[in-house]
């Protein structure tokens, strides 16, 4: 058995560590901080007694548990990131521990009247009775992704400790600048040399995804001119009034906060601006390629018709692809997908396979020639003060990776 408070305690080490990553940054990793972690996981996988620890020079890590079995196995890789989300902060974390949670309101901070709620986050009500990890409501927790790493850990800590569950050689992957998009920029996947992986990023038990959004960033820059308002009749042009033009002009329920599933969606990042000038920031999101060129379109043409209307060029936009849905990459080698649900099922666990409304590491690295599909994690509310993950999900996604290393073994006899 995998014991809880092992689990627990290695999980603790990991979120007290601030790993916040950095968008502003050119280097990797993008904080000088995610060092910290980064090298006390490479002398873990040491102290557990993997094979062939390196940290390169932008603090990837990588490791090889080798095979204990004779015939010849795929290579399979097991991949998580250590940075955490620039959303929230993740200095001077204090993880509380909530033991055979009772199904009520759960305060966070009584100071500040800050409360974890079912009546709010229905999901709560899945994990009555078991061991719950939260913030302290002033945090985040960072269950997004060192929750992944607790598990991929403690999984090849258990699959060393015990010999008699025969796998192929597995190959973990830790990775710094997830959470700003640049997880997989790095990765030598060559060096890797896993046959396939999966990511262990996912969110509540039993997630198993294999398609994520076609993901690009929009910026829109607006031009005006500044006189004296006093004297500003028929002189001054106010581009914040130009920019609320563009804004409301695209489809007002086309938006996070009222799309779900498959469906697409423009998302308004961040607006900074003056009379003489204001940038908007968008990211684009669609499962559907067709969809998400269309998406991109919209707002070239909205731009052209703007420009238009004002009869100069008061308006301009950049837009760059992220990174595309790995579903192309992965269903011509749907079996690592299938093994993935046929180990959740032997540990009761039902699959719910569904599209990432994200990114993840796996898409990159998946166009990079490493199929990847992501597994989850446990953790719920990532990325700010509500953010928890169930001590029991996280066994259970260990357990997931030690039957995915035996199952592949296993089938291929």
């Amino acid at each position: 058995m995998i014991s809880k408070e092992h689990i627990i305690n290695r999980f603790v080490s990991y979120v007290t560590v601030d790993t916040e990553s950095d968008p502003k940054s050119q280097t990797t990793p993008s904080t000088e901080k995610q060092w910290d972690l980064a090298n006390k996981l490479a002398e873990e996988l040491k102290a557990i007694g993997m094979q062939d620890v390196s940290i390169d020079e932008n603090a990837y890590i990588m490791a090889t548990l080798p095979s204990n079995v004779d015939h010849e196995v795929p290579t399979i890789g097991f991949v998580s990131h250590f940075d955490t989300s620039p959303d929230f902060t993740g200095a001077n974390v204090k993880p509380q521990i909530i033991e055979k949670y009772n199904g009520k309101d759960i305060v966070l901070n009584e100071a500040e009247n800050i409360v974890l709620s079912p009546d709010y986050f229905e999901d709560l009500l899945q994990y009555k009775g078991q061991t719950l990890i939260t913030t302290d409501g002033t945090t985040l927790l960072g269950a997004d992704d060192k929750a992944g790493i607790t598990e991929i850990v403690s999984a090849m800590e258990y699959l060393i400790n015990h010999p008699e569950i025969k796998h192929g050689a597995i190959r973990v992957g830790f990775t710094p600048d997830e959470e700003i998009g640049r997880g997989a920029h790095k990765f030598d996947v060559e060096k890797f040399g896993a046959d396939w992986a999966y990511t262990m990023d996912g969110s509540q038990i039993g997630e198993l995804e294999y398609e994520n959004f076609n993901a690009a960033g929009a910026v829109v820059k607006v031009k005006g001119k500044i006189v004296h308002p006093g004297y500003a009749k028929g002189k001054m042009v106010n581009s914040m009034y130009i920019a609320q033009e563009f804004i409301s002009s695209l489809p007002r329920f086309e938006t996070p906060e009222h799309t779900e599933g498959y469906q697409g969606f423009f998302h308004l990042c961040s607006i900074e601006g003056e009379v003489e000038e204001t940038t908007l920031e968008y990211i684009i999101r669609d499962h559907d390629l067709g969809h998400f060129e269309a998406r991109k379109e919209v707002l070239k043409k909205l731009t052209d018709e703007l420009n238009s209307q004002y009869g100069r060029e008061v308006i301009t936009i950049e837009i760059k692809d992220q990174y595309f849905n790995m579903r192309e990459k992965v269903e011509p080698v749907m079996h690592i997908v299938d093994i993935a649900e046929e180990a959740m099922k032997q540990l009761d666990i039902t699959p719910i396979i569904k599209p990432i409304r994200g990114g993840t590491d796996g898409s990159q690295l998946s166009y990079m020639g490493l199929p990847c599909p992501n597994i989850f994690a446990g953790g719920h509310n990532f990325h700010g003060r509500y953010e928890y993950v169930p001590v029991e999900s996280m066994i259970k996604a260990t357990q997931v990776i030690c039957k995915i290393a035996e199952l592949t073994a296993l089938k291929a006899q």
